[in-house]
This record gives structure tokens, C-alpha cells and sequence, in this order.
């Protein structure tokens, strides 16, 4: 049975299993006049299914129990099993429009991802060797998604019924376009799913028809959050945590410093997208380590670009570079 959390105040953690190094995702329950919600339910794998089965025994819950799927956003170690948990209780399953956008450019039946990704990561340098992997790579999430659910939009600008009290969504990007955070202004509560985490960077990645500066809208998220009164976050990985401020403040700082870096190595020498990528990140990394390493360079490079202290150059030999300004 998965770890499961009952943190006293209407919200109980479900650790649902990921792959190393993430290990595992936090499903979130919570109980109300509403009914019964589910937030994030995790990857659909046989192995989840029969953690949630065995979730379900343990706290005596029923699927037609289930009333709602809340979801942060459109990654499918977040929206995953809704699809399946939804045919088993005929719940509504909600997000933000954008997510849902990006849920259907990711994985709904029209996505060239498979196409566009490799593409973009030739054109930057990327050798064959690793891009030749990336159209399996991307598929592989497919099952992970299946069946896709049926889903409603969250209204912008109005409170949401969770668990008894009046959540305010918030909608920040950059990690993911459409991502929902919510935030309950009498308790200080967070369930702020991938958008600031306890211990990692959320990774932010520059993707083909997506976010066009990912990284200048994570900052900006981040800035929009430091408004907020926060007692406790709930995170979508690891443990919920009471120091949320300070995380914003040293994401913000992670972030500056990673930019000022890029910029230093780009004073030594032009550089492709995938030279600055293993600069930052090496090359000791499976190939969906290395996606996110290489999207979130690309991110970090198109936010230089935009304040205008590197630029690219033309396509040369089927490859472009950045520079410093000159």
C-alpha cells in the first residue's frame, strides 16, 4: 500500500510511485460537503492502479465515492490515472484551459511532439545519437495518459470547493502553461503542486509550440506567489513544508545564477544549445534527464535572448549557436 499521510486538517497525502530520482508523486484527498477530491492523481501504471486500489481499501473509500479530479496541470505524472479513476466513479475531472491545451499538444491525438522535439534539438545541436531516441522516449508516456479524461475548465477569478473550504486558483507557467496553484487565505494553505517544491527546481523547458520565454513567465509566477500568506505548502513532490517564502526567494536566486552562468560560457566561445547542455548538465543522463536538461538550457538561453544579452546566429550546416551581443 502507498504512504499515506493524514495531515489532520481535511488533507491527506497519497504518495503514488514515480521512477528515480522523483520516487514518488503526491495525490492529495480531501473530504467535504462537496464530496470526496481527488488532486493529482499520478501516472497510470498497472503497479498505480493497484496502489490506488489498495489506497481506497485502506481508507475505506469507494471509487463512486469520488466526486472531483483536481489537477494542477497536464504532466502526466499528475493527470495520468484521472482518465482511469474517472471511468471507474463518473467524476468530474478539472483544470485550467491552458493545461488542458497543453495536455492535447503533449499527448492528444493531433501532437507532432514526437516530430517537433527532435527537430528543435538538431537545430541546436543535439547529435544524432540522442536524438534518435526521443520519438520512442515520448511515446512511452502515451499509456501513462490512457484513457485521456473528459474534463471541465476551472473558472478564473473564483473560489473552488475542496474539501469544505473556498480554494483560490492560482494560475502561474514556466514549469508547466496553466499550472493552478490553491491557495485557502484563512488557513494559509497551499497545494501548490509543481510550481515551487522543497528541495528541487521545478524544471522549466523551452517546448515546440508551447511557452515561447517559459522562463520569464516562471519568475513572474514565482513574484505573483510572494504575495501570499503561506502557513504550509503542499507540494507535488516530496513532503509538505512551512518555508515558502524563502523557496520562492532561492528559486529566484537559482535562477539568476544559472543565467549569469550560461552567459559567462557564451563569453568564452559561441556555443550550440546542446553545448551549453552539457556544460550545465553532462552527459551522464538517460534520455529523459536529458530532455529536461536540454529544453530547460534552451529556456534559459531564449530569457538572455530576450533581455537582450545573446543572440543567435544563422543556421549554419543545419545548426544554429548563440552569441554574446556584440
Amino acid at each position: 500500500m502507498p504512504e499515506i499521510t493524514d495531515h489532520f486538517n481535511g488533507i491527506i497525502q497519497v504518495k503514488i510511485t514515480m521512477s528515480f530520482p522523483l520516487r514518488w508523486v503526491n495525490s492529495y484527498i480531501l473530504q467535504g460537503p462537496e464530496g470526496l477530491t481527488i488532486v493529482d492523481p499520478g501516472p497510470r501504471t498497472p503497479g498505480n492502479e493497484e496502489e490506488w486500489q489498495k489506497a481506497f481499501a485502506g481508507l475505506a473509500i469507494r471509487p463512486g465515492d469520488i466526486r472531483q479530479i483536481v489537477l494542477t496541470h497536464h504532466h502526466p505524472d499528475h493527470l495520468g490515472c484521472s482518465g482511469w479513476l474517472q471511468q471507474q466513479s463518473g467524476c468530474r475531472v478539472w483544470m485550467s484551459e491552458r493545461s488542458y491545451r497543453e495536455a492535447q499538444l503533449m499527448w492528444g491525438p493531433g501532437s507532432t511532439m514526437n516530430r517537433d522535439l527532435p527537430a528543435l534539438f538538431r537545430l541546436h545541436g543535439m547529435p544524432e545519437e540522442w536524438t534518435c531516441q526521443l520519438e520512442d522516449h515520448m511515446k512511452s508516456f502515451f499509456p501513462q495518459v490512457a484513457p485521456m479524461p473528459e474534463v471541465t475548465f476551472i473558472p478564473g477569478g473564483q473560489s473552488f470547493a475542496m474539501g469544505g473550504l473556498r480554494w483560490l486558483p492560482i494560475e502561474t507557467a514556466g514549469h508547466a502553461p496553466g499550472h493552478l496553484s490553491f491557495y485557502d487565505p484563512k488557513s494559509g494553505a497551499i497545494l501548490c503542486g509543481d510550481a515551487v517544491l522543497p528541495q528541487i527546481s521545478p524544471n522549466v523547458s523551452l517546448m515546440p509550440g508551447s511557452d515561447p520565454e517559459p522562463l520569464q513567465s516562471f519568475l513572474q509566477g514565482l513574484m505573483k506567489l510572494k504575495n501570499l500568506e503561506v502557513s504550509t505548502a503542499y507540494p507535488g513532490h516530496r513532503n509538505p513544508f512551512q518555508h515558502f517564502g524563502e523557496r520562492l526567494d532561492a528559486l529566484l536566486l537559482h535562477h539568476e545564477e544559472r543565467l549569469a552562468k550560461v552567459e559567462r560560457l557564451l563569453e568564452e566561445s559561441p556555443a550550440t544549445g546542446f553545448e551549453l547542455c552539457v556544460s550545465l548538465f553532462g552527459t551522464k543522463l538517460g534520455i529523459h534527464q536529458m530532455r529536461f536538461a536540454m529544453c530547460e538550457t534552451l529556456a534559459h538561453a531564449r530569457e538572455l535572448e530576450r533581455r537582450g544579452r545573446i543572440e543567435t546566429s544563422p543556421v549554419e550546416d543545419g545548426v544554429t549557436r548563440f552569441r554574446p551581443v556584440s
